[in-house]
Protein backbone atom coordinates (compact mmCIF):
# COMPACT_ATOMS: atom_id res chain seq x y z
CA UNK A 1 0.00 0.00 0.00
CA UNK A 2 3.07 2.60 1.04
CA UNK A 3 6.57 2.94 -0.72
CA UNK A 4 8.87 4.10 1.13
CA UNK A 5 9.77 7.97 1.09
CA UNK A 6 6.10 8.97 0.24
CA UNK A 7 4.53 11.36 2.25
CA UNK A 8 1.26 10.49 3.96
CA UNK A 9 -1.30 12.94 4.89
CA UNK A 10 -3.68 10.97 7.70
CA UNK A 11 -6.41 12.86 7.54
CA UNK A 12 -7.26 14.09 11.37
CA UNK A 13 -10.21 15.04 12.56
CA UNK A 14 -9.92 14.14 16.52
CA UNK A 15 -12.07 11.67 16.13
CA UNK A 16 -11.66 7.98 17.40
CA UNK A 17 -10.83 6.52 13.67
CA UNK A 18 -8.52 9.14 12.83
CA UNK A 19 -7.17 9.06 16.18
CA UNK A 20 -6.47 5.33 15.76
CA UNK A 21 -4.89 5.57 12.43
CA UNK A 22 -2.42 8.01 13.36
CA UNK A 23 -1.54 6.23 16.57
CA UNK A 24 -1.36 3.29 15.01
CA UNK A 25 1.00 4.70 11.28
CA UNK A 26 2.96 6.83 13.37
CA UNK A 27 3.75 3.36 15.77
CA UNK A 28 4.54 0.69 12.66
CA UNK A 29 6.33 3.52 10.72
CA UNK A 30 8.91 4.10 13.55
CA UNK A 31 8.74 0.31 14.62
CA UNK A 32 9.81 -0.82 11.31
CA UNK A 33 11.39 1.65 9.67
CA UNK A 34 8.34 2.88 6.78
CA UNK A 35 10.36 5.72 5.85
CA UNK A 36 6.89 7.32 5.44
CA UNK A 37 7.20 11.33 5.76
CA UNK A 38 3.50 11.11 7.89
CA UNK A 39 1.80 14.28 9.38
CA UNK A 40 -1.97 15.24 10.02
CA UNK A 41 -3.75 17.12 7.77
CA UNK A 42 -7.00 18.84 9.31
CA UNK A 43 -9.92 20.34 7.60
CA UNK A 44 -11.73 23.33 9.83
CA UNK A 45 -15.11 23.14 8.53
CA UNK A 46 -16.40 26.28 10.36
CA UNK A 47 -18.36 25.00 13.51
CA UNK A 48 -18.49 26.71 16.21
CA UNK A 49 -19.01 25.12 19.10
CA UNK A 50 -17.59 21.54 17.58
CA UNK A 51 -15.03 22.11 15.44
CA UNK A 52 -13.04 24.08 17.63
CA UNK A 53 -13.35 21.72 20.26
CA UNK A 54 -12.26 18.93 17.67
CA UNK A 55 -8.87 20.66 16.66
CA UNK A 56 -7.63 21.11 20.47
CA UNK A 57 -7.63 17.18 20.30
CA UNK A 58 -5.81 17.36 16.78
CA UNK A 59 -3.33 19.70 17.86
CA UNK A 60 -2.79 17.15 21.15
CA UNK A 61 -2.59 13.94 18.88
CA UNK A 62 0.19 16.34 16.59
CA UNK A 63 2.41 16.51 20.01
CA UNK A 64 1.60 13.15 21.57
CA UNK A 65 2.38 11.22 18.29
CA UNK A 66 5.22 13.60 17.18
CA UNK A 67 3.64 14.65 13.57
CA UNK A 68 3.45 17.95 11.79
CA UNK A 69 -0.23 19.49 11.55
CA UNK A 70 -1.54 21.00 8.76
CA UNK A 71 -4.87 22.63 8.75
CA UNK A 72 -7.04 24.20 5.98
CA UNK A 73 -10.51 26.12 6.54
CA UNK A 74 -13.15 25.80 4.42
CA UNK A 75 -13.25 30.01 4.60
CA UNK A 76 -9.63 29.75 3.24
CA UNK A 77 -10.25 27.27 0.65
CA UNK A 78 -14.15 27.86 -0.54
CA UNK A 79 -15.09 31.43 1.09
CA UNK A 80 -17.42 30.19 3.69
CA UNK A 81 -17.81 28.33 6.65
CA UNK A 82 -20.36 25.56 7.28
CA UNK A 83 -21.89 27.78 9.58
CA UNK A 84 -22.34 30.26 6.65
CA UNK A 85 -23.82 27.63 3.81
CA UNK A 86 -26.25 26.53 6.91
CA UNK A 87 -27.47 29.64 7.21
CA UNK A 88 -28.03 30.44 3.76
CA UNK A 89 -29.23 27.17 2.73
CA UNK A 90 -32.15 26.63 5.45
CA UNK A 91 -35.51 26.16 4.32
CA UNK A 92 -38.98 27.38 5.63
CA UNK A 93 -39.39 24.40 7.73
CA UNK A 94 -35.92 24.51 9.37
CA UNK A 95 -34.08 21.90 7.28
CA UNK A 96 -31.02 22.06 5.22
CA UNK A 97 -29.00 19.27 3.53
CA UNK A 98 -26.23 20.24 5.34
CA UNK A 99 -24.02 16.65 5.38
CA UNK A 100 -24.76 16.73 1.54
CA UNK A 101 -22.84 19.78 1.67
CA UNK A 102 -20.20 19.08 4.08
CA UNK A 103 -19.25 15.90 2.33
CA UNK A 104 -18.60 17.01 -1.14
CA UNK A 105 -16.71 20.32 0.48
CA UNK A 106 -14.64 18.40 2.62
CA UNK A 107 -13.38 15.59 0.25
CA UNK A 108 -12.75 18.48 -2.01
CA UNK A 109 -10.42 20.30 0.91
CA UNK A 110 -8.93 17.16 1.79
CA UNK A 111 -7.59 16.48 -2.01
CA UNK A 112 -6.70 20.45 -2.24
CA UNK A 113 -4.98 20.31 1.21
CA UNK A 114 -3.11 17.71 0.22
CA UNK A 115 -2.00 18.71 -2.93
CA UNK A 116 -0.35 22.58 -1.62
CA UNK A 117 0.96 20.09 1.14
CA UNK A 118 2.62 18.01 -1.34
CA UNK A 119 1.62 14.57 -0.29
CA UNK A 120 1.49 11.59 -2.08
CA UNK A 121 -1.14 9.88 -0.47
CA UNK A 122 -3.95 10.36 2.06
CA UNK A 123 -4.94 7.86 4.62
CA UNK A 124 -8.19 8.31 6.47
CA UNK A 125 -9.52 5.69 9.24
CA UNK A 126 -12.95 4.32 8.85
CA UNK A 127 -14.93 1.18 10.57
CA UNK A 128 -16.85 -1.71 9.50
CA UNK A 129 -20.04 -0.02 10.81
CA UNK A 130 -19.41 2.77 8.37
CA UNK A 131 -19.29 0.57 5.94
CA UNK A 132 -22.35 -1.23 6.61
CA UNK A 133 -24.16 2.18 6.95
CA UNK A 134 -23.17 3.09 3.36
CA UNK A 135 -23.70 0.03 1.99
CA UNK A 136 -27.79 -0.25 3.07
CA UNK A 137 -27.73 3.97 2.17
CA UNK A 138 -26.86 3.20 -1.19
CA UNK A 139 -29.83 0.51 -1.33
CA UNK A 140 -31.88 2.80 0.07
CA UNK A 141 -31.64 5.24 -2.83
CA UNK A 142 -30.80 2.92 -5.20
CA UNK A 143 -26.90 3.73 -5.64
CA UNK A 144 -25.58 0.66 -7.18
CA UNK A 145 -22.15 2.44 -8.21
CA UNK A 146 -21.82 3.24 -4.89
CA UNK A 147 -18.74 1.80 -3.15
CA UNK A 148 -18.76 0.69 0.51
CA UNK A 149 -15.18 0.17 1.03
CA UNK A 150 -12.51 2.28 2.69
CA UNK A 151 -10.06 4.12 -0.40
CA UNK A 152 -6.71 5.16 0.38
CA UNK A 153 -6.08 7.28 -3.07
CA UNK A 154 -3.36 8.95 -4.39
CA UNK A 155 -3.51 13.14 -4.33
CA UNK A 156 -4.98 12.88 -8.02
CA UNK A 157 -7.07 9.29 -7.55
CA UNK A 158 -4.55 7.59 -9.85
CA UNK A 159 -3.35 4.19 -8.15
CA UNK A 160 -6.04 3.86 -5.74
CA UNK A 161 -6.19 0.85 -3.45
CA UNK A 162 -9.13 -0.60 -1.81
CA UNK A 163 -9.11 -1.59 1.64
CA UNK A 164 -12.50 -2.88 3.48
CA UNK A 165 -11.98 -1.86 7.01
CA UNK A 166 -12.92 -5.03 9.12
CA UNK A 167 -12.50 -3.56 12.55
CA UNK A 168 -16.31 -2.56 14.06
CA UNK A 169 -17.06 0.60 15.65
CA UNK A 170 -16.91 -1.11 19.37
CA UNK A 171 -13.33 -2.62 18.47
CA UNK A 172 -12.00 0.59 17.27
CA UNK A 173 -13.13 2.75 20.55
CA UNK A 174 -11.85 -0.72 22.93
CA UNK A 175 -8.63 -0.29 21.12
CA UNK A 176 -8.76 3.39 21.84
CA UNK A 177 -9.43 3.15 25.56
CA UNK A 178 -7.07 0.15 25.79
CA UNK A 179 -4.25 2.43 24.83
CA UNK A 180 -5.06 5.51 26.27
CA UNK A 181 -5.59 7.51 23.02
CA UNK A 182 -7.14 10.87 23.57
CA UNK A 183 -10.18 11.25 20.95
CA UNK A 184 -13.29 14.00 20.87
CA UNK A 185 -16.57 11.87 20.76
CA UNK A 186 -18.96 14.93 20.63
CA UNK A 187 -21.52 14.31 17.49
CA UNK A 188 -21.58 16.88 14.90
CA UNK A 189 -23.91 19.63 15.24
CA UNK A 190 -25.81 19.36 11.78
CA UNK A 191 -25.80 15.50 12.13
CA UNK A 192 -29.43 15.40 12.69
CA UNK A 193 -29.93 16.60 9.25
CA UNK A 194 -27.99 13.90 7.37
CA UNK A 195 -29.40 10.12 6.57
CA UNK A 196 -26.94 8.20 7.70
CA UNK A 197 -28.18 8.15 10.94
CA UNK A 198 -31.33 6.27 9.58
CA UNK A 199 -29.02 3.68 8.06
CA UNK A 200 -27.33 3.28 11.56
CA UNK A 201 -30.83 2.63 13.52
CA UNK A 202 -31.67 0.32 11.26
Amino acid sequence: MFKRGQRVAIGASGGKDSTVLAYVLSTLNKRYDYGLDLYLLSIDEGIVGYRDGSLETVKQNSIDYQLPLVIYSYKELFGYTMDEIVTQTLDESGYTKACSYCGVFRRQALNIGAERSHADLIATGHNADDNAETGFFSCLFCNEKSDASLQTASVNDKNREMNQSLCYQKEIVLYAHFKKLLYFSIECSYAKFGYRGNSSFF
